[in-house]
């Protein structure tokens, strides 16, 4: 792997070098972590300007050697800019908040006096709720994006891509008299120069109980049990269990009235023969000792159920045992 120069924004060991190209908006990246560094990685390497800020390990890295990106087409090293500020978000008509569910209100306060006005933000977060939250605390319009891609972080500035990548977001993202300057046209046009397919959707409150429907059957259990998700489903009894789960959540979501689109059956069988060697976003967690996002999965769903008078006895359960491995790693 060759060495990057920081300021012509150079792919290594991809060819033609690639220079950030002035007539795209500038993007921020709030949250360098695999989701966030895999699609800022994607739109850096197709010319755009991109600034990532995480934490300090993987800022460093990045800063010294660019961050690299690993999938089954290519390995590359990609310049970019890196910050531990938050403030190094100003300027962006393009931020993709990607920090765990935990940080929303905390990363919206700390972002709210940088924010470049009409900047459109995005919500490229687990759960069904993180847009509202940003939203109550930016004070302007955040839109919801639902994330389908398997990445994890092999090592400081490295991301490694394991399958998918699709985004789905709102078809009237940017209508006029929305604050947002980019329209939805813009960001398919945007994303899909880098490769990134995007599906514009009349029902992306659906599309993100699909996804968290998906994230209570898998999550936890990937978790409690530390395997990948195709030798998940092997496991026995654990097929049934998951559908349970699902079946709780489809329970909660029918009260509230949501319309979840596609087969979810279909969906969640789906997983695991595209996505066979992903562990789960909480397995990682738990393994690295950090906290997880469960409260805001499997309990969220177990919140509503109780609220709602749903009865969600596996929801409460996988939500239980991930939290008393949370505090066995803390221990």
């Amino acid at each position: 792997m060759g060495a990057v120069d920081a300021g012509t924004a150079v792919v290594v060991d991809a060819g033609a070098p690639r220079v950030a190209d002035s007539r795209t908006p500038p993007v921020a990246v709030v949250g360098a972590g695999a989701v966030g560094c895999y699609y800022g990685a994607m739109l850096a390497r197709a010319g755009v300007a991109v600034t990532l800020v995480g934490r300090p390990a993987h800022v460093e890295a990045m800063r010294r050697l660019g961050l690299r990106l690993s999938s089954a087409a290519f390995d590359e090293v990609i310049a970019v800019q890196a910050s531990t500020d938050i403030a190094a978000a100003a300027g962006a008509e393009l931020v993709l908040v990607c920090v765990k569910s935990t940080d929303t209100e905390a990363t919206a306060a700390a972002l709210a006096p940088h924010l470049r006005p009409g900047a459109c933000v995005l919500s490229l977060q687990n759960g069904v709720d993180n847009a509202a939250r940003l939203q109550s605390v930016l004070g302007v319009a955040v839109a919801p994006a639902v994330v389908y891609v398997a990445s994890e972080m092999a090592g400081p500035g490295h991301v490694r891509h394991l399958g998918r990548g699709e985004l789905v977001i709102p078809a009237d993202l940017g209508d006029a008299g929305a604050p947002s300057a980019l329209r939805c046209a813009d960001l398919v046009a945007l994303f899909g120069r880098a490769g990134v397919p995007v599906e514009p959707s009349d029902n992306v409150g659906g599309a993100l109980w699909a996804k968290l429907v998906l994230n209570c059957g898998y999550n936890a259990l990937s978790a409690i049990t530390d395997v990948p998700y195709g030798r998940l489903v092997t496991l026995p009894g654990i097929a049934q269990t998951l559908r349970n789960a699902v079946l709780e959540c489809l329970a909660v979501a029918d009260v509230l009235h949501v319309t979840i689109p596609g087969d979810v059956f279909a969906a969640v069988e789906r997983i695991a023969h595209t996505m066979p060697g992903q562990v789960s976003s909480t397995c990682q967690d738990l393994r690295r000792g950090k906290p997880t996002e469960i409260d805001h999965l499997n309990g969220f769903v177990a919140r509503q159920g109780e609220r709602l008078g749903v009865a969600t006895p596996v929801n409460q359960a996988l939500h239980a045992l991930v939290k008393a491995l949370e505090a066995r790693a803390r221990a």
